[in-house]
């Protein structure tokens, strides 16, 4: 009887191959790709074309000073991606499980307001997981930059991405105390139109005050900061320079000591909230199992 295996193992091109093919995948680029795999760009273009003539088709259309993928490289690449994240799932595992190093990227205000005066319990958890956070509102590129995890607000559906929901990104005013007293009191929400509202073009102050019943033609043309964070936007607030739109679970503990006050109990909501995401191929990862469980365990907390 025919070892099915082994023939199936002997169709397969050379692993250099493969491997080269990958990096110029990814990079789109020959002189990027033989830098990182410490070879000559004429070595990786001979690996290129023996993969080439194994498919028997070219996997890569040269242009002057870039190429591009063909019809063939196209199907060819996202399968070789996942094939090289499932060897380097199964060689974390062999290794021990969650060790090395985790890097997470997230928003600012997530990170600075949630994430970090959580992130200790995780590393007493884990001793031998050093964790890098980076803080970016950009999409990640799991193929293309060195990320194991992502948290951002969206709606959640990503393809090739797993996702869980942390947070609902829901969105009320906040302001000082002293600020609301300035005025005798915030007492109905077109009372917030008195005061300096911190970033009027934010689309999610039109949807709160028509949710609340309030024109704001004009809030748009109004002057005022934009900050790019909540976080930013928040600091602004508790100095008494404007009145901020944000979402409540990231300030309950400047709402709890009196630092921010949150005078109505309508709140917006488009649907949007916080997810931690990583690519599906990377599911049995231990250190991302380990990151993802904590992380839903706080947040169930």
């Amino acid at each position: 009887m025919p070892d099915l295996g082994s023939r199936q193992v002997s169709q397969l091109p050379p692993l250099q191959a493969v491997r080269v093919f990958e990096a110029v995948a990814r990079h789109l680029s020959f002189t990027k790709a033989a830098a990182e795999l410490g070879m000559t760009q004429a070595a990786v273009s001979y690996q290129i074309k023996v993969l080439e003539e194994r498919v028997g088709a070219p996997l890569f259309l040269r242009r002057p000073r870039q190429i591009a993928l063909t019809e063939a490289g196209q199907r060819l690449a996202p399968a070789v991606s996942e094939a090289f994240a499932i060897l380097g799932q199964a060689y974390a595992a062999a290794r021990g499980g969650a060790d090395g190093l985790l890097c997470v990227t997230t928003v600012l205000t997530f990170a600075s307001n949630w994430l970090a005066h959580r992130l200790g319990s995780f590393q007493i958890a884990h001793p031998a997981l050093a964790v890098r956070l980076e803080t970016s509102s950009r999409l990640t590129d799991f193929a293309r930059e060195d990320v194991d995890i992502a948290i951002r607000s969206g709606g959640g559906n990503w393809p090739g991405l797993e996702a869980y929901k942390l947070l609902d990104a829901d969105f009320t005013p906040m302001l000082s105390p002293k600020l609301a007293a300035s005025i005798g009191g915030v007492n109905e929400p077109a009372d917030l139109l008195r005061l300096p509202i911190l970033d009027p073009g934010d689309i999610w102050w039109n949807q709160w005050f028509a949710t609340a019943g309030v024109h704001t033609h004009d809030l748009a043309s109004r002057p005022g900061s934009s900050m790019g964070a909540q976080a930013y936007e928040a600091n602004a607030a508790i100095a008494g320079h404007g009145v901020a739109i944000l979402t409540r679970a990231l300030f309950k503990n400047e709402l709890a000591d009196g630092r921010l006050f949150q005078p109505f109990d309508l709140v917006g909501d488009d649907g949007h909230a916080y997810w931690l995401v990583y690519p599906e191929a990377r599911r049995n990862v231990p250190k991302i199992r380990a990151f993802r469980d904590w992380v839903l365990a706080e947040i169930a907390c």
